[in-house]
């Protein structure tokens, strides 16, 4: 079989600190999508969140990890709500410049036959102890390569089938050959999805075996060792979320890069599937939550998976005014915040305090942005999602008319955000619908739709909601990280019980479930607990309310965070 050459064009490295990563890092963790700062565009959603609060708690806990990902020069898509209530897509475009410096480095993959460069840039991500982990972002959009090629790290998420194989190729093949050539010297591969599974396919090139042992195992190569170095994390467990190539468009792009009756016995018969690639490949593979593994383990019976819940950096997604409340009473909660499990002891008035100025926020940005103004002394129900069928963000608006009638009995406000994929009609057709709904109920539910949901509006969001709405159609939910975010603000869950409120769910103690495992009882069962349970609690017994607020910091705080998440995957999957 004809081997690919990884070529390597080198200068030097500037700047201050990149040898020592090189020297320290042992861990690289392989995401299509990093959410750091709000002005880096190079996230889509939940995927990109998590590995956002997975880089930070890497540096929080001075872990030898290099993070790597692809550039995104345009982003993934800047939402406009038009006049019809419909999303309208731009281009979402930042200067990678302004937050990374270019590392005097390029390595080359083919595809179609064609040598492409690609060049690192490196982000350091410091903790406030001063402990850091680099983020290498990949580039092709540089003079030497094709125009066409030099698009691959432009857009994510937005190109045809084609052009998500190439960047799949150059974060896997690409990233993989850039930290060996940069002299990393990397002993575990986290794949955070199945985007990064040709690095597995990769590293199993970089080992054949000699002749007994292939009569042996019937491989060219030493599936077992590759095993050893790479941990996959699956996020979803909807077929459409797992990606999929016709092996004849799959074999014109990546030429003889392995053997394909190999390839097949790996990846599926039929197409190329980066999951069963990164399953079959990976020694320790997990799901994102309890509920999560189990579904997994129905979906893929033939693979031992476990499940590690996913967290958030709890100092990242609260409030600052909760935040200082908890820097009062648990000085170290930013660092641990498994101390916050003594929130349930903070004075009611102080928390229900910092929970208003938190909302006080999200309606001065509700007014600013939509003109709709918000009332501080009714609650304010918020849901924000991807906007795909499964998440069902139509539910609530199940029976306009009963939901009204809800409101009018025991006034509260709903805020809603929500990008849906530039392709996905229908979830687009779903942001009309819950705008023209919205539209309906006024002024008996006063509404807003918040355009252009990122990581600065979901801040707004988990702090100043009272109450946040999931109702996903199990057991579709992954896991879900924004409940524990609103969680860690006072803020009330009532969702489905799907993903990680399994876990975290205690019935009148840190949120409420919504029906049973039927959905087709899911609407009726939303509205009899907030007409009956929730809206009575938060209008007619404050005290109670509050002391939900702490019961949902302390049990949720404690438990649910990328701290807790890490360390997991430190001892389970990368010290194996």
């Amino acid at each position: 079989m004809t081997q690919q050459t990884s070529h390597l064009a080198w200068t030097s490295v500037p700047g201050a600190g990149i040898s020592k990563f090189i020297r320290r890092a042992r861990i690289a963790y392989f995401s299509m999508e990093i959410a750091l700062r709000p002005e880096m565009h190079t996230y889509a959603g939940g995927l990109g969140i998590l590995a956002g609060d997975t880089v930070r708690s890497a540096a929080d806990l001075d872990l030898p990890m290099v993070f790597v990902t692809l550039a995104s020069h345009e982003g993934y898509l800047r939402q406009e709500i038009d006049e019809a209530g419909r999303q309208v897509d731009h281009p979402d475009p930042w200067t990678l410049s302004d937050w990374a410096r270019p590392l005097d480095a390029s390595i080359a993959i083919r595809v179609e036959g064609r040598a492409v460069w690609v060049r690192p840039w490196i982000h350091i991500h410091a903790a406030p102890t001063g402990t850091a982990v680099p983020v290498l972002f990949l580039d092709t959009r540089l003079k030497a390569n094709d125009p066409v090629d030099q698009t691959i790290t432009d857009r994510l998420y937005v190109g045809d089938e084609a052009m998500r194989l190439k960047q799949e190729m150059v974060l896997g093949i690409g990233g993989e050959r850039l930290l060996n050539a940069l002299g990393f010297a990397i002993e575990t591969f986290h794949l955070n999805e199945g985007h990064a599974a040709l690095l597995a396919a990769e590293r199993l090139r970089r080992y054949p075996v000699n002749v007994e042992m292939q009569s042996l195992n019937g491989h060219r190569h030493d599936i077992e060792r590759v095993r050893s170095e790479c941990v996959f994390t699956t996020h979803t467990p909807v077929e459409a979320g797992h990606d999929r190539f016709d092996y004849d468009m799959a074999a014109r792009y990546l030429g003889e890069f392995l053997d394909p009756e190999q390839m097949r016995l790996l990846a599926g018969t039929e197409t190329l599937n980066m999951t069963r690639l990164a399953l079959s490949l990976s020694g320790f593979v997990n799901g994102v939550a309890r509920r999560h593994g189990e579904t997994t383990r129905r979906m893929f019976p033939s693979y031992r998976i476990r499940d590690i819940t996913n967290g958030i950096h709890a100092a990242t997604w609260t409030h600052a005014a909760m935040g200082r409340l908890f820097d009062e009473a648990v000085p170290s909660w930013r660092h641990a915040p498994d101390e916050l499990v003594n929130a349930d002891q903070l004075a009611d008035n102080q928390v229900w305090e910092a929970h208003q100025a938190a909302k006080a926020d999200l309606i001065a940005y509700t007014a600013k942005s939509t003109g709709v103004v918000l009332q501080p002394d009714l609650p304010i129900v918020g849901y924000a999602r991807r906007m795909t069928g499964y998440k069902r963000p139509e539910l609530i608006f199940s029976d306009i008319e009963r939901l009204r009638a809800i409101a009018r009995e025991r006034p509260f406000q709903l805020v809603v955000a929500g990008k849906a994929h530039p392709h996905d009609t229908d979830g687009k057709d779903l942001i009309a619908s819950v705008n023209a709904h919205l539209r309906a109920l006024a002024p008996d539910l006063s509404g807003a739709f918040l355009p252009g949901y990122d990581m600065d509006i979901g801040k707004h969001l988990v702090a100043g909601s009272d109450i946040w709405l999931n109702t996903p159609l199990p057991p579709l939910e992954a896991s879900g990280t924004s409940g524990m975010k609103a969680a860690v603000n006072g803020g009330l869950n009532l969702s489905v019980l799907d993903g990680w409120w399994v876990e975290a769910w205690s019935e009148g103690v840190t949120g409420w479930a919504v029906g049973g495992d039927d959905p087709a009882g899911h609407a009726e069962a939303l509205y009899d607990k907030l007409a009956n349970v929730v809206l009575p609690l938060y209008h007619e017994d404050r005290g109670k309310w509050i002391w939900m607020m702490k019961q949902a910091i302390s049990k949720i705080g404690s438990r649910f965070n990328s701290q807790m998440m890490m360390r997991r995957y430190a001892s389970e999957a990368y010290l194996r």
